[in-house]
């Protein structure tokens, strides 16, 4: 793309206000067309100034004032869609099978949980030596370790316990190295889905049997190799699907995203539906209480009924399923379906990942839905990725990892996507022309962990800090931007924010 940076001539038209304001937001439509003077290589849409080009730039008319006041911040916001996304190998432990599910539990203190698999079979194995354990040491780890056969891989005390035919944990200071505690959930929990953590103890939902009704594990030991206290059904879903995420809220309150199969043939659409749940719960173990949906994607319905049939519900649990057929309301065109959510808030933006099976039949791939509220409605963002995923999502060492169960993993900064390089410009003696400059600066988000959260991250937002600048009876603002990301994602501008 042709790379060119234009410099602005400062404009003479101005705004013109009272005192009372204490903000200059730039937000709306209609309040980016009303407050730029110039641009370049920017469409204004949707409220939102995106690039057209590698690089962009802009600039504001001169907001004047009837008294002098001080300027005290810029603060920058970027669209939340979240494409800033980098393909990564396998991420977490070599022999970690089914569908991966993370938590983080505070700085440098990373698990995922998945089935206990072995190495895979290679040519001439048996004319290798037998593998054996050896006494090992690893930063971080006050425990007795042992070896594995996988690279990057220990055993902990727990990890060598008889397994439980469900899903194991595995731990990690750095997202590279990772030690085994073992089993946390039986046999019947391997259908496990999502996880979270609250006061000491972590939640571990699971269907049972596959794609029904979230049951739950309370387990205070995340070491022993044990698993925790099996409390059974957590919510009876009135629809069919499940895979089911968990996120609890700043207030505390555990939140299900739920697969609804009721308007689609679910069997022949990978197992996932154009229409999600929501049931909220103050413990996360009972009472909980189903919610608007969130996500709702449907077509039209035709008012006609069809079947399909699920292969486990009745091997799995006959005493509660007389038959594996079940229907659903036909809707038509053809739709979309998202299922096996994942969830994750970022400075109080709510993120759903989920599987992505179009209705045009492409392949399969990770999407994510938005929304600035856990209730929704969550708007569609982007996909990223080939095959059936099953993700989850955490934020560690700095940044986001998203996790599936095909080879082909991904990581990413976070939401804002670089570059972004502000000043604003005052105009100090009241004759409608900048008088003084703040020098260029680097602007961006950072993050950072909630305390006492494994799914809530907090954000910075990206502010320039204009005290230095003096007294004025006027201001203006220039913004550059240069795409330096190797993906789809670009700075798209939502919002600019002058603080008085």
């Amino acid at each position: 793309m042709k790379k060119a940076i234009l410099t602005l001539a400062v404009c003479a038209a101005t705004f013109n206000y009272g005192s009372a304001e204490d903000a200059w937001t730039v937000d709306s439509q209609t309040e980016w067309q009303d407050a730029i003077a110039e641009s370049s290589n920017l469409e204004f849409a949707d409220g939102m100034a995106a690039p057209t080009e590698s690089t962009a730039t802009l600039q504001s008319k001169l907001k004047s004032f009837a008294e002098k006041r001080s300027a005290s911040s810029l603060t920058v916001s970027q669209s939340a869609v979240w494409e800033n996304w980098q393909p990564a190998g396998n991420l977490g432990p070599a022999n970690l099978r089914d569908a991966p599910v993370m938590l983080r539990l505070g700085p440098s203190n990373y698990w995922m949980f998945g089935r206990y698999g072995g190495a895979p079979k290679k040519k001439n194995a048996s004319a290798k030596p037998k593998f054996v354990a050896e006494t090992a040491t690893l930063d971080g780890f006050d425990m007795p370790l042992k070896t594995t056969q996988f690279k990057n891989q220990f055993d902990a005390p727990g990890g060598l316990q008889p397994r439980q035919g469900g899903y194991h944990a595995w731990q990690s200071k750095d997202m590279v190295n990772w030690v085994h505690h073992g089993s946390i959930t039986h046999k019947q929990g391997k259908w496990m889905t999502t996880a979270e953590y609250a006061d000491g103890k972590a939640y571990f939902y699971y269907d049972f049997p596959n794609d029904q009704d979230p049951h739950v594990y309370v387990d205070d030991d995340l070491f022993d190799g044990v698993p925790g206290d099996n409390k059974g059904m957590a919510y009876y879903d009135p629809s069919h699907g499940s895979d089911c995420a968990i996120i609890r809220d700043l207030d505390g309150k555990f939140h299900l995203i739920l697969e609804d199969w009721s308007p689609i043939n679910a069997q022949t659409h990978a197992w996932d539906s154009p229409l999600a749940a929501h049931a909220v719960s103050p413990d996360g173990v009972s009472d909980f209480q189903a919610l608007a949906a969130p996500v709702d994607e449907r077509t039209k319905p035709t008012g006609k009924t069809g079947k399909y049939k699920h292969p486990h519900w009745v091997k799995e649990n006959p005493e509660r399923f007389k038959t594996p057929v079940a229907e659903y309301e036909i809707h038509k065109p053809e739709q979309n379906a998202y299922g096996d959510w994942a969830a994750i808030s970022i400075g109080g933006q709510y993120y759903l990942f989920c599987d992505f099976d179009p209705a045009e039949g492409k392949t399969m791939s990770v999407g994510w839905f938005t929304s600035p509220t856990i209730d929704g409605p969550f708007k569609w963002c982007g996909n990223v990725g080939k095959g059936h995923p099953d993700p989850d999502i955490m934020f560690a060492e700095g940044q986001f990892y998203l996790a599936t169960q095909q080879k082909v993993d991904f990581v990413s900064p976070g939401p804002w996507v670089e570059s972004v390089e502000v000043r604003v410009g005052v105009d100090t003696n009241n004759d409608g022309e900048v008088n003084q400059w703040s020098d260029w600066s680097a602007v961006k988000e950072t993050y950072d962990y909630v305390p006492g959260f494994a799914k809530q991250v907090a954000k910075t937002p990206a502010s320039l800090d204009l005290s230095s600048l003096p007294d004025g009876y006027g201001f203006l603002f220039e913004v550059k931007m240069t795409d330096s990301t190797e993906n789809v994602s670009k700075p798209i501008l939502d919002a600019i924010t002058l603080s008085f």
